[in-house]
């Protein structure tokens, strides 16, 4: 069998994708069902959390969803009064958002049940394969981060 035909499932982008969207369901049993959130409302929702304000630039950036999905899931946290959306100050192209007082409780009473769950997934490992998994996780983060792709790929194509 040639690199061309070998099995979706021996190939390590695939798997770790798959292992990555397998935990993130698990999770998503947790703030969907209980908070009626989404996982990107979610993702969003668990940076805002912590911070005063976050541009939309940064939002993107931390949370890895594209601009377009910032922003729907964004709307959709406004429009349950969980975070405000204002337009920057010093630059009218950017949104500031910030966690309003009921995010902030919503958020403080779903995070414990989320990392239950996140922490019921784990115990599921020996204690030597969750050490070796996060070693794994920080050795590939740094290595990506040493590897970047050249500019043109991280844009994707233009038209």
């Amino acid at each position: 069998m040639d690199k061309l035909t070998r099995p979706l499932e021996t190939f390590f982008p695939y798997r770790l994708a798959v292992a990555a969207e397998g935990f993130s369901r698990n999770l998503a049993n947790v703030y969907g069902r209980g908070y009626g959130l989404s996982r990107e409302e979610w993702r969003l929702l668990f940076l805002l959390a912590g911070e005063a304000e976050v541009t939309s630039r940064d939002l993107s950036r931390r949370s890895t969803l594209d601009r377009v999905q910032v922003s729907r899931a964004s709307q959709k946290l406004e429009d349950k009064g969980l975070i405000t959306r204002n337009i920057a100050p010093n630059d009218r192209r950017l949104k500031v958002y910030a966690c309003t007082k009921r995010g902030r409780a919503l958020f403080a009473d779903a995070l414990p049940q989320v990392e239950a769950r996140s922490n019921e997934i784990l115990r599921a490992m020996s204690p030597e394969d969750r050490a070796a998994l996060e070693r794994g996780l920080a050795a590939l983060s740094e290595a990506i981060a040493t590897c970047a792709a050249p500019p043109e790929f991280e844009r994707g194509p233009r038209s």
